[in-house]
C-alpha cells in the first residue's frame, strides 16, 4: 500500500455552487492544518465532523472560506485518514487550493480511480464492488443504476465468495487425503464431491445466464428502424421520443443520414437509429446514407422492420435485411393502420404513428425482445461485466475438468489442481486473486477524484 497522501477534485470541473476537493493518506490532517485556519486544528478533531474556516496560501493570502469534513481511518471511503474540502464552485479557487497542497511537498495529485483503488486495497470493498462504483457514476438509465447498486451492495460478491469457499473446503480435503495416501484414509466421498461440484456448476450457470440481461441493463440496446422510404420510420421515432426530432415528409428519401436518439423504456436505455433505408440511389449523398444504414444494422441488437398499409409487403427488402442480421433480431411493424385497419399483412405488431394506436404495445415488445422472459429481482446477483463473465466461464471449465478426472479415477493431485484453478478464477472476480495489470486496467478507466 502506498504511504503517500493524494489530492484531487472530486466534483466535475467547471462553475457550480460548490467544488469538493478530496485528500487521502497519512498526512491528510497535518497538511490541512498548514493551510486551514478554523476554531480548532483538524488533527485534533473527531472523525465525521465538519469545520468552518479559511484556506490561506503559503504567503498568507486568503483563498476562500471553506468547510472541511474529517474522516479518520479506518472509517473513511478509502480506509485511510481523509479530508473533503467544500469551496465555492469557481474552478480557479479549486485549482489554487490543490496547487497549494501540492506545493507543501507532502501531497501529490491522485491518479484516475486511486481513491477507490485504495478502498479496495484497504479491504473497504472488494474488486467487483469497486467496478460497480464506476458503473454507478456512468449509469444512464434507472435499470443500469439499480444493477450497479445491486453489485455495490455485494450481492455478486456474496454469491461468488460462497462458491469459492465451498471449493476451497473440498480442495483441502482432497489435499489432506493425499498427505495420508499411504494410510489409505478417505477424507472425501467421491459421490459427495461430484454432488458438490455439480451444485457449484449449476450456480455458476445461473449467474452466467444473467449476462445478456445484465449487459443490456448496463450498456443499453441498439435499435435500428428500417424500411422503404415514406413508410413512417421518422414518424415512429418522433412518437417514441415525444418530440419532432426527425423530419417527416411525403417526399421519399427525406432521411439521408443516421439520426441517433436515446430513450428510457421501463428503466432500460434504448438507442434508436432512424436509418436512410436500404435502396439503390444515383444520389451520392443518399447513397452514403444507405452505406451508413448497413453499418448501423451490423451493430443493432433489435431491428424494427417497418412496412405500411399503402405500399404493402416489402418481401425483397426483408430478404436483403435478413442477409445482414439474424431473423430473431427483427420485429415486423405494420404502420399507418389508421388508413386501413382491415388489411391482411404479416406483422408482429400493427401501429399508427399518427394516432398512437399500438405504440404502447410496440414499446412492450421492445422491452420483451431486449430482456427476454427471464425475471430478475433487485436481490438477484446479475453480471454485466465481461471480465466477470470470462472468470465464471474459466471456473466452470476447470470444474468440468475436475469432474471428468474424478469419474476416470485420476490421481487426486490433478483434481486438486483443477479445483484450485476454479477457485482462483472465482477469486479474480472479487479481487482475492489478482494482478497489478488487472488492477491498473480497471482503475485507469475511472475519473480522477474517484
Amino acid at each position: 500500500m502506498k504511504e503517500d497522501t493524494i489530492i484531487a477534485l472530486a466534483t466535475p470541473p467547471g462553475i457550480g455552487a460548490i467544488s469538493v476537493i478530496r485528500l487521502s493518506g497519512p498526512d491528510s490532517f497535518v497538511v490541512t492544518d498548514l493551510l486551514f485556519k478554523g476554531k480548532q486544528q483538524i488533527a485534533n478533531s473527531k472523525s465525521h465532523t465538519i469545520h468552518y474556516g479559511d484556506i490561506f496560501d503559503s504567503s498568507g493570502n486568503h483563498i476562500d472560506d471553506v468547510l472541511v469534513s474529517v474522516f479518520k481511518s479506518p472509517n473513511s471511503y478509502t480506509g485511510e485518514d481523509s479530508i473533503e474540502i467544500s469551496t465555492h464552485g469557481n474552478p480557479l479557487i479549486a485549482q489554487k487550493i490543490i496547487g497549494e497542497f501540492i506545493n507543501t511537498g507532502k501531497v501529490r495529485l491522485a491518479e484516475p480511480g486511486e481513491f477507490t483503488k485504495r478502498a479496495f486495497l484497504n479491504n473497504r470493498i472488494d474488486l467487483s464492488q469497486a467496478e460497480a462504483v464506476a458503473d454507478i457514476i456512468h449509469a444512464r438509465s434507472d435499470a443500469s443504476l439499480k444493477g450497479a447498486r445491486n453489485q455495490l451492495d455485494g450481492l455478486l460478491s456474496k454469491k461468488v465468495s460462497g462458491l469459492r469457499e465451498s471449493l476451497i473446503n473440498a480442495t483441502s480435503f482432497i489435499e489432506l487425503e493425499l498427505d495420508f495416501a499411504e494410510e489409505d484414509i478417505e477424507f472425501v466421498n467421491t459421490e459427495e464431491l461430484l454432488k458438490r461440484i455439480d451444485e457449484i456448476i449449476i450456480e455458476i450457470d445461473s449467474i452466467l445466464d444473467t449476462y445478456n440481461v445484465g449487459r443490456i441493463i448496463r450498456d443499453g440496446i441498439n435499435v435500428a428502424l428500417v424500411g422503404k422510404p415514406n413508410v413512417g420510420k421518422s414518424s415512429i421515432l418522433n412518437y417514441l421520443l415525444k418530440e419532432s426530432r426527425s423530419i417527416v415528409s411525403e417526399i421519399p428519401g427525406t432521411t439521408r443520414d443516421i439520426i441517433r436518439e436515446e430513450i428510457s423504456i421501463d428503466g432500460i436505455l434504448f438507442r434508436l437509429y432512424d436509418t436512410a433505408g436500404l435502396r439503390e440511389s444515383d444520389n451520392p449523398v443518399e447513397e452514403e446514407g444507405v452505406k451508413r444504414s448497413r453499418e448501423v444494422l451490423g451493430n443493432a441488437d433489435i431491428v424494427l422492420f417497418i412496412e405500411d398499409v399503402q405500399q404493402g409487403a416489402s418481401r425483397e427488402l426483408l430478404n436483403e435485411l435478413l442477409n445482414i442480421v439474424s431473423g430473431d433480431k427483427v420485429i415486423r411493424v405494420l404502420n399507418k393502420i389508421d388508413l386501413n385497419n382491415s388489411i391482411h399483412m404479416e406483422a408482429d405488431i400493427k401501429v399508427s404513428a399518427k394516432t398512437g394506436v399500438g405504440m404502447k404495445d410496440l414499446t412492450k415488445v421492445l422491452v420483451k425482445t431486449a430482456i427476454g422472459t427471464n425475471f430478475y429481482t433487485e436481490k438477484t446477483a446479475i453480471i454485466s461485466n465481461v471480465r466477470h463473465y470470462n472468470c465464471l466461464k474459466n471456473a466452470r471449465e476447470s470444474l468440468l475438468n475436475a469432474r471428468e478426472s474424478i469419474i476416470k479415477k485420476v490421481s487426486g493431485e490433478f483434481i486438486s489442481i483443477d479445483l484450485r484453478n476454479a477457485a482462483i478464477s472465482l477469486g479474480e472476480i472479487i479481487g482475492e486473486v489478482t494482478s497489478d495489470d488487472i488492477l491498473n486496467n480497471i482503475f485507469m478507466k475511472f475519473c480522477i477524484g474517484k
